[in-house]
C-alpha cells in the first residue's frame, strides 16, 4: 500500500492540484512542477507578510503551510515586490504552454518561485533566463535558483537589454505597449504574455503569438502589476483606449510593416495594437 503523504508534502500536493485545475491545461507535468518547487524557498525567512487588499496580514508563524494559498506575498513592500499570486500565475502558465527543450525569457524573476516552476517545465533541454532590474533581489533569486541549473538570472533592464530568440517571453511588470525587440525575439509560434497597462483605467494580461502572418493578440483577463521601468509612459500612445476598445484587440502590428489604420485600437511610435486578426 502507498505510503499516505503528510504534513507538509500533504499540503504542497493539495495546492499543486489546484493550480493544475486553474490553468486550463490538459499538461500533467503542470501539477507536478507545482508540487516539486517549494514556495517557501523563493522568499525571505518566514512568517511572511500576506497581501490582503490594501493590507498586510503576518503569519501567525513561519510555518510555510500558511504560502500554499492564493495570495501575494510581499517580497520588498516599498517597492511593491511580492511573489505574485499563484491562481494568476497557473493561469498564464497553462495559456503560454511551455514545453521540453523550449528557451523562455522572463521579465522581472523576482525572488524567482515561479522562474524555477517554469524551469522544470521545459527539462530536459530547455533554458529560462531571467531579468531583474533590482540588483539585490537579482542576486537573491540567482541564490535561490542554484539547484535549478537551467535557469539564470541577469540584474539588467529588459527594456534595454538584448533578447536571445525566445519560445516563451513571460512578463511580470505592467507595460504601456511591449518593446518592439520583445515581440521580434519570439520565435515561430513564440508566445508572450504580458500585463497590458495602455491606461489609468486598464490592466489587462495579453497573450501574443507570431504566426506565419504576424502577431496575433488575445485577452485573457484583468492585470494588475508593477510597473515596468522604462515601459511606463503613457504619452507615447496617439490617445488611451477605453477599457472596451483595448479588449477589443485581436493583433499587434509592428509600423515598420504596416502603417495603422483604422482597425487600430491605440498607437505607438514602434507598433499599434488592432481589433482585427493578424
Amino acid at each position: 500500500m502507498a505510503r499516505r503523504r503528510t504534513g507538509l508534502d500533504e499540503v504542497r500536493a493539495h495546492y499543486a492540484k489546484q493550480m493544475a485545475a486553474v490553468s486550463g491545461s490538459r499538461d500533467p507535468r503542470i501539477e507536478r512542477a507545482f508540487d516539486m518547487v517549494p514556495r517557501e524557498a523563493f522568499l525571505p525567512p518566514g512568517p511572511w507578510q500576506v497581501v490582503a487588499g490594501d493590507h498586510l496580514i503576518p503569519t501567525p508563524t513561519a510555518d510555510p503551510a500558511f504560502l500554499y494559498q492564493n495570495v501575494l506575498v510581499a517580497i520588498d513592500r516599498d517597492k511593491g515586490i511580492n511573489n505574485g499570486e499563484p491562481f494568476l500565475h497557473a493561469g498564464w502558465i497553462g495559456a503560454v504552454a511551455p514545453q521540453p527543450g523550449e528557451t523562455v525569457t522572463q521579465v522581472g524573476t523576482g525572488g524567482g518561485y515561479y522562474t524555477a516552476v517554469l524551469a522544470v517545465l521545459v527539462l530536459p533541454d530547455g533554458t529560462v533566463t531571467g531579468f531583474e532590474i533590482d540588483a539585490h533581489v537579482a542576486a537573491d533569486a540567482a541564490t535561490n535558483l542554484k539547484p535549478f541549473e537551467n535557469a539564470t538570472v541577469i540584474a539588467a533592464n529588459a527594456v534595454t537589454a538584448a533578447f536571445m530568440p525566445s519560445d516563451i517571453i513571460y512578463v511580470n511588470a505592467g507595460v504601456v505597449a511591449p518593446p518592439l525587440h520583445w515581440l521580434k525575439a519570439l520565435k515561430p509560434n513564440g508566445r508572450m504574455i504580458f500585463p497590458w497597462r495602455p491606461a489609468y483605467n486598464v490592466g489587462l494580461a495579453v497573450l501574443a503569438r507570431r504566426t506565419d502572418r504576424g502577431f496575433a493578440a488575445r485577452i485573457l483577463s484583468s492585470a494588475w502589476f508593477i510597473g515596468c521601468v522604462g515601459a511606463t509612459d503613457y504619452h507615447i500612445s496617439r490617445r488611451q483606449p477605453t477599457p472596451a476598445e483595448a479588449r477589443r484587440t485581436k493583433s499587434i502590428v509592428p509600423s515598420e510593416e504596416r502603417p495603422p489604420d483604422e482597425t487600430a485600437v491605440v498607437i505607438y511610435p514602434e507598433l499599434w495594437f488592432s481589433s482585427a486578426p493578424e
